[in-house]
C-alpha cells in the first residue's frame, strides 16, 4: 500500500539525513586553523635535543607507518592493496607492542601494578549473535535490545502516524501470530460494520467488558491504540441495571467511510518489522586456523553440556541404531538433528587465500550465502561458484537449507571464479595477479585469524 511504502521511505531518509553529519552553507568560508602566538613562541624558545637510541627505536614503527600511508609514486600504483593493508596492520601491531613494553617497564620501575592488555585476539570465532534494523538506525545489537529499540521507535511514531504505528505494533510486538490474526479479523469486522452501516448505533459502541472483546482484541498490544485511531473513545454508558465501560465512535467519525477504508487497508497490508541477522562480516589474512572454530552457546538450540550428554547417549545406543527402523522413524531423527543448531558460521576462502566470515540462520538457503559474497566483491557482476574442500559445488538456487546441506554449525567453502570470464578479465587487467576480489573498504577490515 502507498501509505506504508511512503512511511518506510520517509523514515529511511530521516535516518540517512541524521547520519550525514553537520552541514554548512556553500557560501560560508571554511576557517583555516592558525597557530597560536603562545605556541609559536614556545616552539622558538624550545631547544633541540638530539634523540636517544630508545627514542629512535620507538620512532621506527611510526616512520614506517607514515611512509606506507604516504601517496604512492606513479610507478607503484599497480601494487596489491591486500599486501599494503597487511603491512599496515603489522606495523600498527608492532607499534602497539612497543608501547605496551614501554608502559610495562615504567610500571616495573615505579613499583605500580602491571597493566594487562585486554585487546588481544578473541577466544571465540564470533563474540555473539547480533541484529540490525535499517528502519530504526544503524545500530547492531543483541536481539532483545534490538526488539526493545524497534518497540521504542514504533511508539515514538504514534503522534505522527497513529493508525499506521498501531497496526505495526499489533503485527510486530505480539509473539502469538494466531492471536494476532484473530485480533486483526475482529478489528476488520468492526470496520466493515461501520462502513456498511454508518448510521447503525449498535456498531458505534463496543462494551470493553465483553468476553469476546477481552479475549480477541484487548489482550493484543496496540489494539486499543488502533481503535482510538479509528475514532473510538472511552465512555461510561448505561448497561442493564447499571453502567459499564464502552468504546464509542461519534456519528461524524463513523460517516467518514473513506478514512475507515484506508485504515482497514493499513491494518490488513501491514507486516511485522523483524530484526535482520547481522552477518558479522570479518576478513582474515591467510591462516592455517581457517578450519578451527570455537562457537558461543547461542549457536545451539541446546547447551554444550546437553549436546555432550546426547553424544554419550548416542554412542550407548549404537546397537539400537543398527536395528531395522521405519522411514518415518529415520526422518524424525534427522529432523531432530537439524533442529539442534540455530545458526551457522561460514568461512569463504578466496583465490588470494584471504578468508571472509559471516553468520547465517541454519534455515537460510544457499542464495543468501551467494548474496553475502557478491555484495563484497569488486566485480559483483562476475559469475563465481562456492565449493567444498572435495570439489562439490553448491548451486545458488539450491532448495535445501544450510543445515540440510551439512553446513551447520560451521563450515569452510572455497570461492572460484567462472574460468572463462576470469580469463577475459585477466586479459583486460594484464594478468591474473592484477585481478582484485574484495572491495577496498572490506579489505581495510583485514585481521589475523
Amino acid at each position: 500500500m502507498a501509505a506504508i511504502r511512503n512511511f518506510f521511505k520517509k523514515k529511511k531518509l530521516d535516518i540517512k539525513f541524521k547520519t550525514a553529519g553537520a552541514g554548512h552553507k556553500l557560501t560560508d568560508e571554511q576557517p583555516t586553523p592558525q597557530l597560536s602566538t603562545h605556541d609559536s613562541g614556545a616552539s622558538a624558545s624550545r631547544q633541540v635535543v638530539p634523540p636517544t637510541e630508545a627514542q629512535k627505536a620507538a620512532a621506527e614503527p611510526e616512520a614506517a607507518l607514515a611512509r606506507l600511508q604516504a601517496p604512492a609514486p606513479a610507478f607503484a600504483k599497480g601494487g596489491s592493496t591486500a599486501v599494503q593493508i597487511r603491512m599496515r596492520k603489522e606495523l600498527e601491531a608492532e607499534r602497539k607492542a612497543h608501547r605496551a613494553k614501554e608502559e610495562e617497564e615504567k610500571s616495573a620501575l615505579s613499583g605500580g601494578p602491571t597493566v594487562i592488555d585486554k585487546e588481544g585476539p578473541p577466544m571465540l570465532s564470533v563474540s555473539g549473535i547480533y541484529y540490525h534494523c535499517p528502519l530504526v538506525g544503524h545500530d547492531v545489537l543483541p536481539r532483545d535490545e534490538m526488539e526493545a529499540k524497534i518497540s521504542e521507535f514504533l511508539y515514538a511514531q504514534s503522534v505522527e502516524e497513529p493508525a499506521l504505528s498501531a497496526a505495526l505494533i499489533i503485527r510486530t510486538l505480539n509473539k502469538n501470530q494466531q492471536a494476532v490474526k484473530t485480533c486483526v479479523d475482529t478489528l476488520c469486522k468492526y470496520l466493515d460494520n461501520i462502513i456498511q452501516a454508518p448510521d447503525e448505533e449498535k456498531f458505534q459502541k463496543i462494551r470493553t467488558g465483553n468476553k469476546a472483546f477481552q479475549e480477541r482484541v484487548k489482550c493484543i498490544e496496540g489494539s486499543l491504540r488502533f481503535l482510538h485511531g479509528m475514532g473510538f473513545s472511552e465512555q461510561r454508558l448505561p448497561f442493564q441495571d447499571g453502567e459499564d465501560d464502552f468504546l464509542v465512535i461519534s456519528a461524524e467519525m463513523a460517516a467518514d467511510s473513506g478514512r475507515l477504508v484506508q485504515m482497514k487497508e493499513v491494518l490488513t497490508n501491514s507486516e511485522p518489522i523483524i530484526p535482520e541477522l547481522d552477518r558479522g562480516l570479518q576478513v582474515f589474512s591467510p591462516s592455517a586456523n581457517v578450519t578451527k572454530f570455537d562457537l558461543p552457546d547461542t549457536f545451539y538450540r541446546l547447551t554444550v553440556e546437553e549436546i555432550k550428554k546426547e553424544a554419550i547417549q548416542r554412542s550407548q545406543h549404537l546397537e539400537k541404531d543398527m536395528q531395522l527402523r521405519t522411514k518415518a522413524m529415520k526422518e524424525r531423527d534427522e529432523q531432530r538433528e537439524l533442529r539442534k543448531y540455530r545458526f551457522t558460521l561460514l568461512r569463504i576462502r578466496l583465490p588470494d587465500e584471504i578468508i571472509m566470515q559471516g553468520v547465517f540462520h541454519c534455515f537460510e538457503k544457499m542464495a543468501a550465502v551467494y548474496a553475502f559474497v557478491r555484495e563484497n566483491l569488486v566485480n559483483d557482476w562476475q559469475p563465481f561458484r562456492l565449493l567444498t574442500g572435495d570439489g562439490k559445488t553448491f548451486d545458488e538456487e539450491a532448495e535445501p537449507s544450510l543445515a540440510e546441506l551439512g553446513l551447520s554449525p560451521a563450515a569452510v567453502l572455497t570461492f572460484a571464479w567462472d574460468a572463462q570470464v576470469l580469463q577475459e578479465v585477466a586479459a583486460e587487467r594484464g594478468g591474473l595477479d592484477k585481478v582484485e576480489h574484495l572491495r577496498p573498504e572490506i579489505l581495510a577490515k583485514l585481521q589475523t585469524l
